[in-house]
């Protein structure tokens, strides 16, 4: 038979109904005719580059075509290039001097091979991650994203554009430079280029236009360029080490006329010594200058003095272009192959190259040359101009590959939908693969960053903005390595956890060596962006697998193996609640009401489907789960979901009792809807409740937003069981070694009136047997349990505010002392530092009735029977009685906590049982009946 839904009777008792008690909910191709499910199809099927291969490579025939049409990039062209012509930048031909002459040879190696550390243990990570899986556009971004998730992910994307953004216009700022010291009204080659603040910019606004030019033509033209202009930079570069070499004699360099010392009177001049030993022992060790270039006019005393700081922040940002391979990994053939080796030897190049040139500095100009002529390579060029176009060609293909990264990455922000309708139109802008739109506005915003003005202004920023950028980078590594996952097995494997930390160490804590107040300012950005988009982003609606999720189950089994269920003492109990649900459409009010009564302990929805698993090619059960989930996420309660499927409500409560939860988390509680005849009321429906899902969107991460997953989809039919089996229900329970709650009358609950109320409300405990109050012990493990669960909600912060606990002693004229008696009580709470009012309550009319009709509600075959059972005692008078007297006290009640007898043995008198209950409770206030079995609290420290 097909899975199907049960309930009480058929009218619709509460149990199945309003309290949800234990019963189930509602229950193509050539797969199919194999006798497939579709979640046996492995999810790559489903994909529309089933071929595409780990390193991004289309193999597909279908495909093949489109995906090469937009990867025309190989390894020298695509990485190794870009990344060499970015980490030689504006530092090669512009800012050697400025670094060896401040910080001398010694401290200059040192930072490099720091700075080259940091950026090494990166790389790692990059090589770990890209290696992974197969990697699209958006470079840093994309991999940050696809392991941290959207927020993390969006949020470094934005500051990685920024980076590179800052980047693009750092370096413009030192082509603009090396133009007008070389072109400018005293250059050193001709004498045509106006000077002055507003001249810089308008160079730089015509470089940026130039970058703009190539990058709006696409890829193929930036890697032609690129190619080139990589060429034209190692000739130039081998010119300047030769001529170390070939002129090794002394030579007077001109100051240039930019730096403030020089005048009308006065044209000092700068030694190159060629090489000398007592030139290098004066610059082996560190002396820090003033920096010329941020002087006000010729007022030399206004230029700002270096330190290490500013100057590693230089030397920094001059080699943090690592990323422009990864960057265009969109437009790569192989970025899985191109990006490691491209990236790791254009590192290792261009490191090798920046020793060999610190050495020559240092072994052949003396220190007033270098720290007030920063293109001192000018004046000892073998031709000189072999400088300036080393200078232009270096600074414009560095800013070039800034700028192309700094579009891909925030067309793949736009493609992702991270900032919503902030970014839409920018995507709407494409030409080809090529995305216009993100292209103009790199553009303008470099245009805007040019307005800041100096080289070493500019560096600061951009230094900071990669730190962070990397340091998330490597974050993402160490999570996937740290969360230990099966399916992170990247094909480079020489990193490790400990590369990850280090990186991360290291690019943390140059960002505040650099500059303490913008490391901080970003750091909060950072914060601020991930909080904003972990509240409002569109992006919720990709899932992408965060790495969050597999860290965290990472470490919950490891802590879950920890947690001995033999070392359970007294002293840390909590309740682990299991709440068996029929309807939730009905049981709204409950569920939340338990996830108060939890006390930060487990708490488990449980539901079982009535129905025979071997009909069907699927799980009935795992097909309703996203939709539970999204009740959870509805209700905003903090509750797993156990969903079963029997042959009865019976054996399903068997299954979810005895395998619900893990280890030693296991619930110790079950709580069940009541057996009744009230009809259910619908909370997803009525306007006036709180629980109404007509403007729910599902957000569950397991669930899609389609409304076939809205808890409002989870049906019941009206189909039920009996009373005599819901009895057998609560005996299973107690059998099983848990303790039992039945709950009643809670679709009366409104819990916003409660939290609102002006007046105080009271949580009362009735801690006496009241089918057998004779041999009733308040100190008994039930009546303590009782007492444990009311103290426990009345913690609850709302709970507390507007109510307090009052327990009832029912007392008679045989009692020999009722005030003795009180006291007693009032010993017993203080010593469990339970803080309740004790009242008397006088029932001597009540209890006269205790024994009349003792056979009334049995059946014939029972009456005839000798010994008609335990609970033939017990006279309608006498439960009316009982029913009155708490409905008597309960004016001002919020909720009542009940003594629940245990059921009796015989399955003839379970019908007489639950009437009884019934009896008690008709007209109550919302009801727990509790049964305890263990102990839950202890007067010891």
């Amino acid at each position: 038979m097909a899975a199907q839904d049960t309930s009480i009777n058929s009218t619709n008792a509460e149990f199945g109904g309003t309290e949800g008690g234990t019963a189930g909910g509602g229950g193509g191709g050539e797969a199919a005719a194999l006798g497939v499910s579709k979640k046996e199809r492995a999810p790559l099927l489903t994909q529309r580059r089933l071929f595409r291969s780990l390193s991004g490579r289309d193999i597909s025939s279908s495909s093949s075509e489109s995906g090469n049409s937009n990867r025309t990039l190989g390894f020298f062209a695509g990485v190794f290039a870009p990344v060499s012509l970015s980490q030689f930048s504006s530092l090669l031909f512009l800012r050697v001097g400025f670094v060896v002459g401040n910080l001398g040879l010694l401290a200059a190696c040192g930072s490099l091979t720091l700075g080259y550390s940091i950026l090494l243990f990166t790389i790692l990570s990059i090589c770990a991650i890209s290696t992974n899986g197969a990697v699209e556009g958006g470079g840093a971004y994309y991999m940050i994203s696809r392991t941290l998730g959207p927020e993390f992910g969006g949020a470094i994307g934005a500051l990685f554009f920024f980076a590179n953004v800052f980047s693009s216009a750092l370096y413009i700022t030192g082509c603009v430079e090396g133009l007008v010291d070389n072109f400018g009204e005293s250059g050193y080659l001709a004498h045509f280029l106006p000077d002055g603040r507003w001249y810089n910019f308008l160079y730089g606004s015509g470089v940026n236009i130039f970058n703009l030019l190539l990058c709006l033509i696409g890829a193929s033209m930036f890697a032609k360029f690129t190619v080139g202009i990589f060429a034209v930079v190692l000739v130039c570069t081998a010119s300047v080490i030769l001529s170390f070499f070939v002129k090794n004699y002394e030579i007077l360099v001109p100051i240039p006329s930019s730096n403030p010392m020089v005048n009308d009177t006065v044209h000092p001049n700068g030694t190159y010594t060629g090489f000398s030993s007592h030139t290098l022992d004066n610059n082996i060790w560190p002396s820090y200058y003033r920096d010329y270039t941020t002087c006000d006019g010729d007022d030399y005393a206004s230029c700002q003095f270096v330190t290490f700081a500013l100057t590693f922040g230089v030397l920094f940002s001059g080699v943090t272009g690592i990323m422009s391979g990864a960057n265009m990994s969109g437009e790569l053939k192989e970025p899985g192959k191109s990006i490691p080796m491209g990236t790791l030897f254009g590192a290792l190049f261009t490191y090798l190259v920046y020793l060999l040139l610190f050495f020559l500095t240092a072994a052949t100009s003396e220190r007033f040359l270098l720290v007030n002529n920063y293109i001192f390579m000018m004046g000892i060029s073998l031709w000189k101009p072999f400088i300036t176009i080393g200078i232009i060609t270096a600074t414009v293909s560095a800013s070039l590959s800034n700028i192309i990264g700094s579009s891909r990455i925030l067309a793949a922000l736009v493609k992702d939908n991270i900032y919503g309708r902030l970014t839409h139109c920018i995507g709407m802008v494409s030409i080809g693969s090529n995305p216009v739109g993100a292209v103009l506005v790199s553009a303008l915003l470099v245009e805007g960053v040019l307005l800041i003005g100096g080289l070493n202004q500019i560096a600061k920023f951009t230094s900071i903005f990669f730190l962070l950028s990397y340091f998330a980078t490597n974050l993402a590594c160490l999570g996937l390595e740290w969360a230990s996952a099966p399916n992170f097995r990247p094909t480079f494997r020489y990193f490790s956890w400990w590369t990850s930390v280090l990186g991360m160490v290291g690019n943390g804590a140059m960002m505040f060596v650099i500059s303490p107040s913008v490391a901080a300012i970003c750091i909060i950005v950072l914060l601020v962006l991930v909080i904003i988009l972990h509240l409002q982003s569109p992006s919720e609606q990709h899932h992408w697998g965060s790495i969050s999720q597999a860290v965290i189950f990472h470490q919950v089994r490891k802590y879950l193996l920890l947690l001995d269920s033999r070392k359970d003492h007294v002293k840390f109990w909590r309740p682990q609640m299991l709440l068996m649900v029929k309807n939730p459409r009905s049981a709204c009010p409950l569920i939340d009401f338990t996830n108060d009564l939890k006390k930060s302990g487990l708490y488990v929805l449980g539901h079982v489907k009535v129905g025979n698993f071997e009909d069907g090619l699927s799980d009935p059960a795992s097909e309703d789960y996203p939709k539970w989930m999204a009740l959870v996420d509805h209700l905003k309660v903090k509750a797993f979901v156990e969903v079963t499927v029997g042959s009865s409500v019976r054996e399903g409560l068997h299954h979810l009792v005895r395998v619900s939860g893990l280890g030693a988390m296991k619930p110790n509680t079950i709580l069940l809807g009541f057996c009744d005849t009230t009809p259910p009321h619908d909370f997803f429906t009525s306007e006036s409740s709180p629980f109404n899902v007509s403007s729910y969107q599902a957000t569950s991460p397991t669930s899609s937003t389609s409304s076939s997953n809205c808890p409002s989809s989870l049906m019941t039919s009206s189909s039920g069981i009996t009373a005599e089996e819901y009895v057998k229900m609560v005996s299973d329970v107690l059998n099983l070694g848990k303790n039992i709650c039945l709950c009643r009358h809670f679709h009366q609950m409104d819990k916003q009136a409660i939290i609102t109320s002006k007046k105080k409300l009271f949580i009362d405990v009735w801690p006496i047997d009241f089918f057998n109050p004779d041999e009733s012990n308040i100190f008994g493990t039930t009546s303590l349990f009782l007492m444990q669960l009311a103290t426990i909600l009345n913690m609850v912060s709302s709970w507390r505010k507007r109510t307090c606990l009052r327990v009832f002693l029912c007392v008679s004229s045989r009692d020999a002392d009722p005030e003795a008696q009180k006291t007693q009580v009032h010993k017993m709470l203080h010593e469990l530092r339970i803080q309740a009012v004790i009242m008397l309550v006088p029932w001597d009319n009540i209890t006269k009735h205790l024994h009349l009709n003792s056979s009334e509600g049995l059946q014939p075959e029972a009456e005839a029977e000798a010994d008609i059972g335990p609970l033939s005692h017990l006279s309608d008078a006498y439960i009316t009685g009982v029913n009155g007297l708490i409905v008597e006290q309960s004016v001002d009640t919020a909720v009542t906590f009940l003594y629940l007898p245990r059921p009796p043995d015989r399955p003839h008198l379970h019908a007489r049982y639950l009437k009884l209950l019934t009896g008690i409770t008709n007209g109550l206030t919302p009801t727990v009946m509790v049964h305890g079995i263990s102990a839950v609290t202890t007067t010891n420290l």
